[in-house]
């Protein structure tokens, strides 16, 4: 096989994985996209670089527009992401060559895909934002079994179709022998099992399923306030009118909840004396007025750090005095005379935390200036949902809405909804506010929770149970919306269960490198 015929069928691999992804992708076409590249795993030498051209390309051509915060760190990411995947499709291509003599094995791609895309969601690097359960989050009404299964299915399901179409075209072009026939024809049948059967189900899920909870009556803000120009420059009297000025106007006897959007309130605040701030004060006054709802607004807050905190990683040294202090990303549910707080948990890599290992730790405060708190942030150590009016409620900061098993903490621990506050107009108007609205949806459908979304810039709105945008905001536009959310408070099978899958594959990966170590070494003792 020539040189340019290989490269010419890894960009094919990259180019219809990034041509199914969200949100204007056609997502069928992940069904079919790892097929030249497992031709290429068959037949070609350089594996590894051939492989790398497929995932710099889908991680290009998906993620391009984080650029708009950073190009540096924009081509750090994609590149190293890409590196991350090239990797996982090596080890497969090393196992399956070690196990099986390259002949048979399909299988092992499963499994350690799984496995890597577990731990992209749980190490100090994760980026998740491109495992392949998300690719259907535009056709949420394929995927209503994520209450089951969670992303991981999606994955799995992708993954077993493109095996079983690339078996069936193997066996039904290969040179005519005694059986091929018989073994297109079970690929086929296997094939449009595989296929049909989840989507089957998830539509008689999807039409079958009916919307669970009391009603709740919910305002949701979008101040549309520019990141780079004014949310970081405008006073706080300036800022606070941006929000109250639309979602006052809405507020009804029948609201319980007031959501503005992620660090909405930029006035350095302490959390020692949270209620002494103009924007605190303000809001509580607003409140005194409609005692029957609170108001969950994001703050960049800090806090003082314990005596003997030096060596805690998120730890920042005041400059003229020999003591710690912590920054956070909180998010505060606030009532005429209370307020509760949480501390956002899942950071953005490269923003708002740097990696703690000991190679890393002189980086700790250098990560990606996005006009707020810069460096490495402290954390809640644990999912804390916010209460009022008997409903307790799940307030994800931003990239928190990314990771399904974090976010069913929240609902094990009571969370009858799911409020989003981010600020997703660092991107501008590209795929990527798109893409985390449709993410949104995947985790209404995995824990059949209502979501309510506040976002700075857009796009703000409610999805249901189903995962249906029953109502949603232009993008950068002032404006706010009231809806109705339904307060569920039965639990899914992988609220229950989490990501399961992912850990049983994290477990096969382990019992397969063993196996191969063990086969490694036997051949090598043979050879001696």
């Amino acid at each position: 096989m020539r040189t340019l015929t290989k490269v010419g069928l890894a960009v094919l691999s990259g180019l219809l994985i990034a041509a199914a992804w969200p949100v204007r992708g056609l997502a069928p076409l992940a069904f079919v996209a790892f097929i030249p590249l497992l031709y290429l795993q068959d037949r070609s030498r350089g594996i590894f670089l051939l492989s790398y051209i497929t995932f710099a390309v889908w991680n290009t051509l998906t993620t391009w527009w984080v650029w708009k915060t950073t190009a540096f760190g924009t081509i750090g990411m994609i590149l190293l992401n890409s590196l991350f995947m090239t990797t996982v499709f090596w080890a497969y291509h090393f196992v399956k060559t070690r196990l099986y003599d390259n002949k048979k094995g399909y299988y092992l791609l499963i499994i350690f895909v799984l496995a890597f895309e577990y731990l992209h969601l749980n190490w100090q690097l994760n980026w998740p934002w491109l495992n392949l359960g998300n690719v259907f989050s535009h056709y949420h009404t394929w995927v209503q079994w994520y209450s089951i299964t969670g992303i991981a299915g999606g994955t799995l399901w992708v993954l077993a179709a493109n095996i079983l179409i690339y078996k069936f075209l193997l066996a039904s072009f290969r040179p005519q022998r005694s059986g091929v026939e018989k073994s297109s024809v079970f690929y086929a049948i296997i094939l449009l099992l595989i296929l049909f059967i989840p989507l089957i189900i998830s539509k008689i899920m999807y039409f079958s399923y009916e919307e669970r909870g009391d009603d709740v009556e919910i305002v949701v803000v979008q101040p549309n306030l520019d990141p780079y120009s004014e949310e970081f420059t405008f006073s706080a009297p300036k800022i606070l009118q941006r929000n109250l000025s639309v979602a006052a106007p809405l507020v009804t006897e029948k609201t319980r909840f007031v959501v503005s959007p992620e660090s909405a309130i930029q006035e350095n605040i302490w959390l020692e004396r949270i209620s002494n701030y103009f924007s605190i004060r303000e809001l509580r006054k607003f409140l005194k007025e409609y005692p029957q709802t609170c108001y969950v607004i994001g703050v960049s807050a800090y806090g003082l750090a314990p005596d003997d905190s030096e060596n805690d990683f998120a730890a920042r040294k005041f400059y003229d005095a020999d003591k710690y202090f912590y920054a956070y990303n909180t998010a505060t549910l606030i009532t005429k005379d209370s307020i509760q707080t949480y501390h956002k948990s899942r950071l953005t890599p490269g923003a708002e935390s740097m990696p703690s290992w000991w190679i890393m730790r002189m980086f700790k405060n250098s990560a990606i200036d996005l006009g707020g708190t810069v460096g490495t942030l402290k954390k809640d150590t644990e999912a804390k949902t916010l209460s009022f009016d008997n409903h307790q409620v799940a307030t994800l900061i931003c990239y928190e809405s990314v990771f399904g098993e974090y976010v069913t903490e929240f609902v094990k621990k009571g969370a009858d909804m799911l409020f989003v506050i981010t600020n997703d107009g660092w991107w501008g108007n590209s795929p990527g506010h798109k893409q985390h609205l449709e993410f949104s949806k995947l985790r209404a459908i995995e824990t059949r929770r209502d979501v309510a979304r506040s976002a700075n810039t857009g796009i703000s709105g409610f999805i249901n149970q189903r995962g249906d945008i029953v109502k949603q905001s232009k993008y950068w536009e002032h404006t706010a919306l009231r809806g109705t959310l339904k307060a569920n408070t039965e639990q899914t099978f992988y609220v229950r269960y989490g990501d399961y899958i992912y850990k049983i594959a994290v477990f096969l990966t382990a019992l397969l490198a063993a196996m191969t170590m063990v086969r490694l070494i036997i051949k090598k003792r043979k050879n001696a």
